[in-house]
């Protein structure tokens, strides 16, 4: 059975090492052996933490064995007690190597832990290491990495989405139990399809941003990768809560459980389906999952066409706000206080030349439109516009959510596309996050649940979309979801 104990969940991991069918160093040691015969051909990990992952996973065998008191009583285990998971490398750990996937950071090691990965370290979970992303989660096909494309495991020949590809990767490929990653615009959620695992956004505001290498400061979000809804609804138990440390965050620390989903109004929205450039072979596996949800003898659920006319402005908004926010965000990187620090001369040529070795052209180029985008004579025209014309895609989504109860979208309009199809192509690489982007704009949880594959083989994932806060409707339903065939 120990060749196969990276392929459980958190749930039936959790069992296992309750039931004392198993250790957590066995548990760690199938995940790390995978780790080993497949991360050279994958690259999902930019750093692995063997040594500290044995200890800890020692260290949680010796609480399970002594029966130590876990949430205040004797008879119940921390959910995550000895369980080994992974983050992406935008995310602070302590004593990790966290790069954000940029050389100015290659030898950044923080002193603490993101609010998130504290809560889940605080649980006694097991770390593996640091998945591989799109540097500072630019990008939406991990080519952007300073430390090579990750690659997707259905597929080595294609890419695993962006930015937290090597989450998606690692989860899809039993790598690990289960990843921590990062959605600013789809992040989480668009590898999650392209590699065929569960990938939650949560509402803005919902899990703390403290200590997430911070990209756009009003869109980021952290959210759980996992092999099924049910781990993705563990997790945000777990995550989800007030901190006072981010300012950002809400005070409602339930993730409330939906006992019934009967008579629910489901929302297909027809911007999303006439997209151009939608593959025809992804709008028929997407059009075939919602048939058979709608189908579903335990449910009882009305299919609603709906229009969300702002959809299409989401993009352009995304990429006014989204550089704006990270030209002054990354202004904190300077070789100075610290990461690596280029040989200068000057103080000015310290700030240049770590820039100019540190960050890959991806991240120059979002620097240098959010200026331009902030600068004088520009900001009312660029920032104050598009964050006016995002007013108008939450009221869209107000709206539709007065017709119904939850959103059915596609993902992405395509599967995994080849390794550098679309590298050169700028305009092409922000047209993935179309159906993505929108959600992220507004705030709201989505979450992405495999829908099926082509006929290549390759994932494919269904998008669903609630109102603010309502984590509860989008878990239940992507479980009903999850079950469907």
């Amino acid at each position: 059975m120990s060749s196969a104990l990276n392929k459980l969940t958190i749930q039936q991991a959790h069992d296992g090492l309750k039931k004392k069918e198993f250790s957590s160093v066995e548990l760690t040691k199938a995940c790390l052996a995978r780790i080993k015969k497949r991360n050279s051909e994958l690259n999902a990990f930019i750093t692995v933490c063997e040594e500290l992952a044995l200890d800890e996973a020692k260290k949680a065998d010796e609480m399970i064995k002594k029966k130590k008191p876990f949430d205040g009583s004797r008879s119940k285990q921390k959910m995550l007690l000895g369980i080994p998971f992974c983050v992406k490398d935008a995310i602070c750990v302590a004593g990790a190597r966290s790069t954000g996937a940029a050389k100015i950071l290659d030898n950044y090691i923080p002193p603490f832990d993101a609010t998130a990965i504290k809560k889940i370290r605080e649980q006694g979970a097991v770390l593996l290491g640091k998945n591989n992303c799109d540097a500072f989660g630019h990008g939406p096909s991990n080519e952007n990495s300073m430390y090579g494309p990750v690659k997707n495991p259905y597929d080595l020949t294609k890419v695993a989405g962006g930015s937290c590809g090597g989450s998606a990767a690692a989860v899809a490929d039993n790598m690990c139990i289960f990843s921590i990653a990062e959605d600013t615009g789809g992040s989480i959620r668009q590898p999650a399809s392209f590699c065929g695992v569960v990938g939650l956004r949560p509402s803005y505001g919902r899990n703390s941003r403290y200590g997430i290498m911070p990209m756009a400061s009003s869109l980021d979000t952290v959210g759980p990768m996992t092999k099924t809804v049910e781990d993705a609804a563990i997790l945000m138990e777990i995550m989800a809560g007030r901190d006072e440390r981010d300012a950002t965050t809400v005070g409602d620390k339930s993730i409330k459980s939906v006992k019934s989903i009967k008579n629910l109004r489901v929302g297909v929205p027809r911007e999303y389906f006439e997209s151009e450039g939608m593959d025809k072979e992804v709008k028929k596996i997407v059009e075939k999952k919602i048939k058979s949800v709608e189908t579903h003898r335990n449910a009882s659920i009305k299919i609603i066409d709906v229009s969300l006319p702002m959809t299409k402005y989401a993009i352009p908004v995304y990429y006014i706000i989204v550089p704006s926010e990270d030209s002054s965000n990354l202004g904190r990187l300077d070789g100075i206080r610290y990461g690596v620090r280029a040989e200068a001369d000057n103080l000015y040529d310290v700030y240049a030349k770590s820039r100019a070795v540190g960050f890959p052209e991806e991240v120059k180029r979002r620097i240098m439109i959010g200026t331009y985008a902030l600068s004088a004579g520009y900001y009312d025209a660029y920032y104050r516009k598009a964050q006016k014309v995002r007013t108008l895609i939450i009221q869209d989504f107000n709206r539709v959510f007065e017709q119904v109860d939850i959103l059915l979208t596609p993902v992405s309009p395509f599967p995994a596309f080849g390794i550098g199809e679309k590298k050169d192509d700028v305009l092409a690489m922000y047209l993935a996050d179309v159906f993505v982007g929108p959600a992220a704009v507004a705030g709201l949880p989505a979450i992405s649940v495999p829908a099926g594959k082509t006929k290549a083989g390759l994932p494919v994932g269904l998008q669903i979309i609630g109102p603010r806060l309502r984590e509860d409707l989008v878990l239940k339903f992507a479980s009903l979801c999850e079950k469907t065939k």
